[in-house]
C-alpha cells in the first residue's frame, strides 16, 4: 500500500497510524488558538485584585514613558520640530527657528553653535546640554 493513499475516512499521518479528517482538523484549530494565546499573553498587563494597584501600576508605566522622552538624546542635525519642543524651554516658534537655521548655515558643529540661533540664549542651552548631541 502506498502511504500517501487515502483509506475510507481516515488521513494518513504515519505508516503505522491514521487519523480522520475531522480530528485533524480539531487539532489544527486547537494548535492554532494556543498559539493566539501565547501570543496575546506575551505583552498582557499583570492582573490586579483592586483597582487602585491598577491605577498605580498605570501611573508607572506613564511615568517611565515621560522619564525615558525627557531623558532622550536629541540630535540638533537631524531633530524634527516635535523632538525639539521635548527639550526644556524650546516652544514651536524656536524648534522652527533651529531647523530654518540648520538649512540655512547647514549643520550644527558643536552644541554650543545652537546659541547662534535666534531666541535661544545660554541658560536654555546649559538646562538642555545633557540632552543635546550633534552627532548619531
Amino acid at each position: 500500500m502506498n502511504a500517501h493513499h487515502k483509506i475510507s475516512s481516515r488521513s494518513y499521518i504515519s505508516s503505522r497510524s491514521y487519523i480522520s479528517p475531522s480530528s485533524y482538523i480539531a487539532m489544527v484549530i486547537v494548535g492554532l488558538l494556543c498559539a493566539l494565546l501565547m501570543l496575546n499573553n506575551a505583552h498582557a498587563a499583570p492582573c490586579f485584585d483592586k483597582p487602585q494597584r491598577a491605577y498605580a501600576y498605570l501611573l508607572a508605566q506613564e511615568n517611565a514613558k515621560i522619564q525615558a522622552r525627557v531623558e532622550a538624546t536629541v540630535n540638533i542635525n537631524r531633530a524634527s520640530e516635535g523632538e525639539l519642543v521635548s527639550l526644556n524651554g524650546i516652544g514651536s516658534s524656536k524648534a522652527q527657528a533651529i531647523i530654518l537655521y540648520r538649512e540655512m548655515f547647514g549643520e550644527f558643529k558643536t552644541v554650543d553653535e545652537l546659541a547662534k540661533v535666534k531666541g535661544i540664549g545660554a541658560k536654555t542651552l546649559e538646562k538642555n546640554r545633557r540632552r543635546l548631541s550633534v552627532q548619531d
